[in-house]
C-alpha cells in the first residue's frame, strides 16, 4: 500500500544495537539504507561508528531527503529518551500481523534492531517484541517488511535536495543528475 499525505503512518526512528565497528559496516549500512528508503527519519547507531555516519550523509547529499544516522553511545539512554512506542524486531516475538494495527495507531515508534547478540533486557524494555517471521532471517529484511506495512512502499521520484534521481526503465540504468534531477 503506497504512502499517502492523509495517512503517512507513524513517525519512525531505528535503533541499531550491537553494531560491531570494523566487522558489521556492510550489514549496518544496508540496514540504514532500507530504513531511509522505507520512510524512517533517523537511525541511532550503538555503538557509534563515524564511518557509517559519513557514508549515509553522502547518500543523503546525492539522493536527497532528511534521513540521518546518529551515534548512540548508550542504547539504554536512547530508549529512555524516546517518547513513543518501542518495538523490538526479533524472530522470537509475537506475529507482526497481530500487532500491526496497534503499531499504526502510535504517533511515533522506535524500531530496535539487534546485532549478533541482543541483551536479554531488551525483551523486557520493549513495549512490543515483534516477529516478521519465526525463522532465522536478515534484520534488514525484517525492517524493510515492517516499514512497508507501516508506511507503504516508496514510490518513484526524487526527494527534496536530490542531486540525482533514478528514471524508471524496463531495461538498463538511467539516472538524471544536476539541476533537472528533481523534474519528472
Amino acid at each position: 500500500m503506497p504512502r499517502t499525505a492523509s495517512d503517512p503512518g507513524p513517525s519512525v526512528e531505528v535503533l541499531r544495537i550491537g553494531h560491531r565497528p570494523g566487522r558489521d559496516p556492510r550489514l549496518t549500512t544496508h540496514l540504514a539504507l532500507a530504513a531511509r528508503a522505507f520512510g524512517a527519519e533517523r537511525m541511532y547507531l550503538s555503538p557509534p561508528d563515524p564511518l557509517i555516519v559519513e557514508r549515509l550523509a553522502e547518500v543523503g547529499r546525492h539522493w536527497g531527503g532528511r534521513f540521518e544516522v546518529v551515534g548512540a553511545p548508550d542504547w539504554r539512554l536512547t530508549l529512555g529518551e524516546h517518547a513513543g512506542g518501542v518495538v523490538h524486531l526479533t524472530m522470537y516475538g509475537q506475529p507482526m500481523a497481530r500487532l500491526l494495527a496497534r503499531m499504526k495507531r502510535r504517533k511515533s515508534l522506535l524500531l530496535v534492531v539487534g546485532g549478533a547478540k541482543v541483551p536479554s533486557e531488551m525483551y523486557q524494555l520493549a513495549d512490543l517484541n515483534v516477529a516478521v517471521g519465526h525463522q532465522p532471517h536478515s534484520e534488514v529484511a525484517a525492517l524493510a517488511v515492517l516499514l512497508d506495512h507501516l508506511k507503504g512502499t516508496p514510490g518513484p521520484g526524487a526527494w527534496p535536495g536530490a542531486e540525482q534521481r533514478i528514471v524508471p526503465s524496463a531495461r538498463g540504468k538511467q539516472v538524471r543528475a544536476g539541476p533537472g534531477a528533481f523534474r519528472r
